[in-house]
């Protein structure tokens, strides 16, 4: 038996032929070019047709994978034409004198070693964007055909590492998982195939040998272990955990159009997590019953420049009406950290995590805060829209918001515009801080939802994208419960309603713990809903402890 072990980055168990991945041969030479404005009209082109090429990728990538994962090609469509990185392209050919293909690769170099170099592992992550993107117009520019599978039957497909848009182009029918040598969590291949729903495991260095291809591979995306050749015991084991996955898949279907509601009628809300109005697709078609959590900020992300009161009104009114009366949680503007917008202008921080990020911009920047408040209570006559606001530490901050919100609804009646002036506020608690004044804060809104990948975050001082702090990211770490206990009693006390909506929600071992707190309401991605449905329909809350907490 050989047995290969990586990182499990989207569960799953599968067993295929193992395949490796073919690029094209891609020499770049450097040669002395004779008509710099012809060669500069020429890279043009290829950059012209690199934009056109990750348009139509966003596209497709909406329709398999939701909009946050869209906006990666649309970010590298935006980085094609980059002003730093074009005047470094300009500069190496005009300095050396060289053909196009050359600067590209030079320019793309010296651009990824510099992300390489960066402190933040998510920033490290964005090295292998930026020579995705320098390859695809190397490509262009050399005439080259992308690779792809060449195989009748479906694989396991194996590579040193996977580029985004090799990803997104391949024949998913044919791909039973992705194995890579290298990549990360953090990786947006990583990211697209837990969308997708397509087991994969990175890291698995160079045991993945390419003489293994053709040989039969057992995948278990869950623990990152690839077996060729497994031994009987191995084989029986892996054997029952494929049936039991089958069993399941099966047994979810019949999930879809139960309560959510516990066997001794204990009732939680099951909601999903958005990205954008593509997403409510996947929402119906896995039963959701609600949204708890619209991320906006992806339509600033996704855009050149601030999308107006009108485009954005037609993204939430389109949500709240296919969503046919169910409520709809939509956070206001979460922009900062690790979500950057160059039109925004941020001045340069040491630490973003801690600085001017979410709902500190919309306080400071009145004139990009208004335009979405608008805009949200003019959705608010097409369905049961609720409004959040993201990382909160302070009353007077819930305050603010608040009278931001009565001069907007001021203005639309003066202006005859329709709008539910009962619309629900709610916050976010995401730092310790909010979790101590919870009780002051409860007495502002209307619900709280906690965000608990910021919350574990901040409450342990462990950055949330640094790959090498394995464990001691641990959102069952017992600061982080007491902390989620505090924030429901906090609610409870105040008559309010109190949600998940962090990773942590579709951990169906923490099931138990949110029965036991009390919490009302849990958002997850809609993928994750029959699942989480189904344990709760097999829960009796009453039985349920938080012995965790005194671990």
């Amino acid at each position: 038996m050989i047995m290969m072990q990586g990182k499990g980055v989207s569960k799953g168990v599968v067993k295929g032929p193992l395949y490796f991945f073919r690029r094209p041969d891609a020499a770049i030479r450097q040669w002395q070019v004779e008509d710099m404005d012809a060669e500069k009209m020429r890279l043009a082109q290829a950059q012209e047709k690199s934009i056109a090429q990750l348009e139509a990728l966003a596209e497709r990538c909406r329709e398999e994978a939701g909009d946050e994962a869209a906006v990666l090609f649309e970010t590298h469509a935006m980085f094609v034409e980059d002003e730093d990185y074009v005047e470094c392209i300009h500069s190496c050919m005009e300095e050396e004198n060289c053909n196009a293909e050359y600067a590209v690769q030079q320019a793309g170099e010296q651009f990824a070693e510099m992300f390489a170099a960066m402190d933040d592992a998510y920033m490290q992550a964005r090295a292998a964007d930026i020579r995705d993107v320098s390859n695809r117009i190397c490509n262009n520019l050399m005439g080259i055909v992308e690779g792809g599978i060449d195989s009748d039957v479906p694989v396991v497909l194996a590579a040193d590492d996977l580029a985004p848009s090799e990803t997104i182009q391949l024949d998913k029918s044919k791909i039973l998982a992705f194995v890579t040598q290298g990549g990360s969590s953090n990786s947006h291949t990583a990211i697209l195939a837990r969308t997708m729903g397509i087991p994969a495991i990175c890291g698995l260095g160079e045991t993945l040998n390419p003489e293994f291809a053709g040989r039969t591979a057992y995948v278990d995306g869950e623990v990152g272990s690839v077996y060729i050749e497994p031994d009987e015991l191995t084989l029986a084991q892996f054997n029952e955990k494929f049936v039991k996955q089958q069993e399941m898949r099966e047994l979810l279907q019949t999930m879809k159009g139960q309560e959510d509601i516990t066997l001794d009628g204990k009732k939680i809300n099951v909601y999903c997590n958005i990205g954008s109005p593509e997403d409510v697709a996947a929402v119906l078609a896995n039963d959701g019953q609600g949204i708890g959590l619209f991320r906006s900020e992806f339509l600033y992300l996704a855009a050149s420049d601030y999308p107006t009161e009108e485009e954005q009104f037609q993204a939430y009114k389109t949500v709240a009406a296919a969503m046919n009366g169910k409520r709809v949680i939509i956070r206001t503007l979460d922009i900062g950290a690790d979500k950057q917008v160059d039109y925004f202008n941020m001045n340069k921080e040491e630490n973003p995590a801690l600085g001017v990020r979410a709902i500190r911009i919309c306080l400071n920047r009145p004139e990009v805060f208004k335009p979405q408040l608008r805009a949200l209570y003019r959705a608010s006559a097409y369905g049961k829209v609720a409004i959040m606001f993201p990382m909160i530490t302070s009353v007077w901050e819930v305050k603010e918001c608040k009278r931001a919100c009565q001069k907007v609804m001021a203005e639309l009646e003066q202006e005859g515009i329709p709008f539910n002036k009962d619309t629900e506020i709610g916050i976010m608690l995401e730092t310790p801080a909010s979790i101590f004044v919870a009780e002051e804060l409860a007495r502002e809104v209307d619900f709280f939802s906690v965000g608990t990948n910021d919350l574990t975050q901040y409450t342990l001082a462990c950055d949330r994208q640094a790959n090498d702090l394995g464990k001691f990211y641990d959102p069952h770490h017992p600061a982080v419960l007491r902390a989620l206990k505090m924030a429901a009693d906090a609610a409870h006390k105040a008559g309010i309603w109190i949600g998940i909506c962090g990773e942590l929600g579709a951990d169906l071992s923490m099931l138990p713990t949110f029965l036991a707190m009390g919490m009302d309401e849990i958002s997850v991605t809609p993928n994750a809903v029959l699942p989480l449905r189904a344990a709760i329909r097999s829960s009796i809350a009453k039985t349920c402890t938080l012995e965790m907490l005194d671990c």
